[in-house]
């Protein structure tokens, strides 16, 4: 199926590994041109470099997503590079839950900014060049706990309940300019994070039996844990002209885990 992304523009945060590199070598393997950022520039140019040799069009752009400048620095450095831009996927974050108690007003705002206000100043910058470039799309990564937030899940879940209403009121306002925009509520899938968990346990077994025994002790029905490739390949369809009709959405990428739709 021709996606139609050949000759597209996009931009991916946190795309120096795990899930936001997997999106990008998907969207690179159907013919976009792809801008990532990270804040560790080794492990950047590390990345960039894997997807030159698998043939993509890559721009690396050193950047703490919690900076303005920064990512001004991103969206300016894109359209110098390659003139336009189509898609932005709001993908760096890392999992913060606690029980209230112990959350205090620093951590607050770490998270707000890193989760929310982030993605805030992503989209304000890259509104103007999508609307010149006749529409784009927008693709926010959040949870689960978006929808289902459940004990000790703070401030994770309230950061990304906000981003879903933040999704659905830009879809509403975007609309007339052709920006479609949408959001993917992870369940478990293996990533970076899940990968130093199993480290800072000591190793036991395999990762692979303990992604298994992560599905188990969820009790997920699939009975298995999500992989990258298949986020990457959920973003690409929304990012798609086969998606055209598709907005305002919050689709759960849980293996049937969350108790709502």
């Amino acid at each position: 199926m021709d996606l139609g992304l050949r000759g597209k523009v996009a931009i991916v945060t946190g795309g120096s590994d795990g899930l936001g590199l997997a999106t990008a070598r998907r969207l690179a393997a159907e013919g976009a041109a792809v801008a990532i950022c990270g804040r560790d520039a080794t492990r950047l140019k590390d990345a960039a470099e894997r997807l030159r040799a698998e043939g993509g069009v890559v721009l690396e752009v050193p950047a703490d997503v919690t900076r303005a400048g920064d990512l001004e620095a991103l969206v300016s450095s894109t359209l110098e590079r390659f003139g336009r831009l189509d898609i932005l996927v709001n993908n760096a974050g890392t999992s913060a839950a606690q029980g209230f108690d112990t959350v205090d007003d620093a951590a607050w705002q770490a998270d707000l900014e890193l989760k929310l206000f982030a993605a805030i100043r992503c989209v304000r910058l890259c509104v103007p060049p999508m609307r010149k470039a006749g529409g784009g799309r927008i693709v926010n990564i959040l949870n689960t706990g978006a929808k289902t937030p459940g004990a000790r899940s703070l401030p994770t879940s309230v950061s990304r309940a906000a981003g879903l209403a933040l999704t659905k009121a830009l879809s509403k306002e975007l609309a007339p300019d052709g920006i479609l925009v949408n959001a993917i509520c992870l369940g478990l899938v293996k990533s970076g994070q899940w990968e130093r968990r199993w480290t800072r346990e000591g190793r036991p077994g395999t990762l692979e039996s303990f992604y298994e025994r992560l599905a188990r002790e969820r009790d997920v029905p699939l009975g298995r844990i999500g992989e990258a490739e298949e986020l990457g390949a959920l973003v690409a369809f929304l990012v798609s002209a086969q998606s055209a009709f598709i907005t305002g959405v919050a689709i759960n990428f849980d293996g049937g885990h969350s108790a709502v739709v």
